[in-house]
């Protein structure tokens, strides 16, 4: 049946009505918004000015949360790579997709491994395929080095950066005796440079993602640029512009360099008159790899988060995140509510038109009216879940962060590593954000509660030796080879 034009007018005005109004604008500004997700490696809540850092000039990301939002209580799904990069690929904790650990690497990809993310995972790559976007990643991979493992596999149109860790280089290969092969550059599925210079990394990245938004500036894009700085390394690279110009040494002159290539990308989006139609996150992996407390920050500050990076603490899952898109993202505010990098995928294909895999359980949730900075808008997460490895530690609930009673424990920020039957912690991360004050024998009831919600989550994904239904299996092949130039 039609319907007369009047009756259809008055119905499309009453939706729109009922529509936010923040997303009655994006609707307006633009059909289907670009994407660029920058994801810098191992930097710290606290090394940048942003959120609180004294040590690291970083005017450009100072003016990005000026014109953008603040999220302080952005949370990755593991304090160390390769899980991390999983979870902002899939939408998933790295436990369901089986990357969190593995028995020949542990829980970081090494090179040579015979593992990676499968190739019948999807990721927002394909995801915003799907929907018409041209895709890129540009930066640290480190998902698996074997082809079928590969970004061009994995749902983007070009690849430009190196396969894993910058720390690898001259380190013995266990297996053999042999060291490991020298760290690559690759461009698509070919290795351009071996090893790669390192001081330049972050220039490349940079003037790749440029070109990259020029070529792209007439149909949607979906830009990953997972940088290769601040690094693993014990000293960080730099290029000479930069070198030796901040007050934190190599670690502080990276950042920097990365707050410069941030300007740079966000010059590009403002003069190709693109700033309004593309969503910018600016984050990081997971938090800095050491303690927060300590006077000596020349390998990122976490402060004020209590703990080191690669564990369960508050400075290795929360990091921070800025987003940015000029004309729908509230500028100058700040979000407090929990979300996360598994929340990308759902949210970006809802944006992009689409919806996220409907034939698997993703764990990420759409959080636009975070974004958007609707008035009441709270946390779609009923639960968040902190694992090491496949040791199931600590359960956040609201402003309540549970640390789990445990046999024996693995890393841990509160105990040393085998101590068996630690008793339950409890932290109201809002109020004590250095979480100094465990407050669980106040509180049985939220404790009660929180170790309710681990259960439910033991029976999805287990923990440790006892894996649950929930998961899916990792990537593997047979007799892996190193990723080398060819003669």
């Amino acid at each position: 049946m039609k319907i007369p034009l009047p009756s259809l007018a008055f119905a499309v005005l009453a939706l729109a009505l009922l529509m936010p109004s923040s997303l009655v604008r994006a609707a307006e500004t633009v059909e289907k918004p670009n994407f660029i997700i920058i994801f810098t490696d191992n930097l710290g809540y606290g090394d940048i000015e942003p959120f609180g850092s004294t040590l690291h000039r970083t005017p450009n990301l100072n003016r990005m949360a000026e014109e953008g939002r603040r999220f302080t209580h952005f949370c990755v799904s593991a304090g160390v790579c390769t899980p991390s990069r999983a979870t902002i690929m899939t939408g998933c904790y790295a436990q369901r997709v089986s990357l969190h650990m593995n028995p020949r690497d542990r829980h970081v990809l090494r090179p040579v491994s015979p593992y990676g993310l499968h190739p019948d995972e999807i990721t927002i790559a394909e995801v915003l395929k799907e929907n018409g976007y041209a895709t890129a990643a540009i930066g640290k991979w480190h998902l698996g080095d074997q082809p079928p493992f590969w970004p061009t596999r994995q749902g983007f149109d070009e690849y430009f950066g190196v396969p894993y860790s910058d720390d690898m280089t001259g380190r013995i290969w266990k297996q053999d005796g042999s060291e490991w092969p020298p760290l690559p550059l690759m461009e698509n599925e070919t290795v351009i440079e071996a090893p790669v210079d390192r001081d330049y990394l972050t220039q490349r990245e940079t003037k790749r993602a440029i070109d990259f938004i020029e070529r792209h500036r007439e149909r949607p894009f979906f830009l990953y640029l997972p940088q290769a700085m601040p690094g693993s390394t014990a000293a960080p690279f730099s290029s000479p512009a930069f070198r030796g110009k901040s007050k934190n040494g190599p670690w502080g002159d990276a950042i920097e360099e990365l707050d410069w290539s941030t300007g740079q990308i966000l010059e590009k989006l403002r003069e190709t008159g693109l700033d309004k139609k593309t969503l910018v996150i600016w984050t990081s992996d997971n938090g800095a790899p050491i303690k927060a407390n300590r006077e000596d920050l020349s390998r990122g500050s976490n402060r004020p988060l209590s703990g080191t990076g690669y564990t369960t603490a508050e400075g290795a899952f929360r990091v921070p995140m800025i987003a940015w898109w000029p004309g729908t993202v509230p500028a100058a505010t700040t979000c407090e509510e929990l979300a996360a990098t598994m929340d990308l995928l759902p949210t970006f294909a809802r944006l992009a038109g689409g919806e996220p895999p409907q034939d698997r359980k993703i764990d990420g949730l759409d959080i636009r009216p975070l974004l958007t900075g609707e008035p009441g808008a709270t946390t779609p997460h009923e639960a968040y879940y902190y694992y090491y490895l496949d040791q199931l530690q600590a359960v956040r609930s609201g402003p309540w962060k549970l640390f789990l009673p445990l046999d024996e424990c693995l890393r841990h920020p509160h105990f040393k590593a085998g101590e068996k039957n630690t008793p339950p912690l409890l932290f109201h991360v809002v109020d004590d954000i250095a979480t100094e004050h465990d407050v669980a024998a106040q509180h049985p009831d939220i404790v009660a509660r929180l170790t309710a919600l681990a259960d439910t989550m033991r029976a999805d994904l287990g923990d440790r030796d006892q894996p649950g239904p929930g998961i899916r299996p990792r990537g593997h092949v047979e007799n892996p080879v190193p990723v080398t130039m060819k003669p």
